[in-house]
Parts: C-alpha cells; structure tokens; sequence
C-alpha cells in the first residue's frame, strides 16, 4: 500500500518538475516573448490534471477525484482564455463554467465508476451551466461591454436555444429516442402482451 502511495507521489511529482522544466527552457529560447506571463493559467490546469492522475492511478474508488479536477482545469482554461484576450470582465459569468465543469466532474465520475445514473446527472448540470452561460454572457456581454464577440455569436446562440426549446422541448419536433429507451419500450411491451 505504501508503495503505491509513494509511486503515485513520485509519478506526479516528476510530472512537476517535467513541467516546470519544459516552460522555463521554453522561457529562454524564446526570449521575445513573455512566457511566464502567457502560460502561468496552465499552472491551475496542471493541478487540475494532478486529480486526474490520482483517480487513474488510485483506481475506481477515488472516482471523485473527477469532480475537483474537472473544477481545476475547467478554471485554468477560462484564466487562460481571458489571458490571451486581455477580456478579465467575463468573470461577471465565468461563474457559469465552475457549474459546467461541476457537472463534466460528475459525468466523468459516472464514466469511471459505471454509473449510469451520475452520467445523466452530470449532462444535465452541464445543460444547466451552458444555458445560464449564454444567458448572463448574453446580457454582460451585451449590455456593459464594447466587446466584438457578443454583437453577432450570442445573439445567435440565443436564437439557437430558443428553436430548441420551442421545436424539441415542446414536442413539436421530437428528440431522437436513446437505445435504452427503445429497449425499455419493448420490455414493458413484451410484458403487456405476456399478460
């Protein structure tokens, strides 16, 4: 047991230091450019991954690493994005992206482990947080901020969503049944006609 503890400290730990050492040689032969001042978000995504690894190495039972590791990266992505477009305003949603990663975190625990039931979970809190992204992305962006992005892509997101709630959500146009669902129909047939 010890030593598998200690083979996973030594696997993340060098995973670390690999690291660091590629962005400092990365540092000096690229000497133009700011680096470190780039690449530090990648940092939080490092961490992020480190979860990662211990679920992996640890096996089924630390499944819920998953959900701090998704939190992490999803986290270090978005610091790396408003990094590169200086666009630091978009923290007034970037709330939005925890719930989404949250919900990544579960379906990605209900992959590992084999459970169906926190996969569906974990989709639908991604659901959640993509539409209440574009929702209060949609208004920030619009209302307080001058930014490109929001005069044409969340206007149309918006449009996009709503076709779906109207056509698909109201049974208007149905949604493809899943194959679960077509063997659950024919299950509770079957029984009806055995009857």
């Amino acid at each position: 047991m010890s030593t598998n503890r200690s083979n996973i400290g030594a696997l993340i730990g060098g995973s670390v230091l690999i690291g660091l050492g590629l962005l400092t040689l990365a540092g000096q032969i690229f000497r133009g450019f700011n680096f470190w001042g780039m690449i530090w978000p990648f940092f939080v995504i490092g961490f992020g991954v480190l979860f990662f690894v211990g679920m992996f190495a640890t096996g089924k039972s630390a499944a819920g690493l998953a959900i701090p590791g998704s939190i992490f990266t999803g986290i270090g992505l978005m610091l790396f994005l408003q990094n590169l477009f200086g666009h630091w305003e978009s923290w007034a949603y970037g709330w939005t992206v925890i719930l989404m990663a949250v919900g990544v975190g579960i379906w990605i625990m209900g992959w590992y482990s084999e459970n169906s039931v926190q996969r569906d979970s974990g989709l639908r809190l991604v659901k959640i947080g993509a539409i209440l992204f574009i929702i209060f992305g949609g208004f920030f962006e619009m209302i307080f901020n001058e930014f490109s992005f929001s005069k044409f892509i969340f206007p149309a997101v918006l449009i996009l969503v709503g076709i779906y709630l109207v056509l698909v959500r109201t049974g208007l146009f149905p949604a493809r049944k899943s194959m679960t669902d077509e063997s659950s129909n024919m299950s509770i047939n079957s029984e009806t006609e055995q009857k």
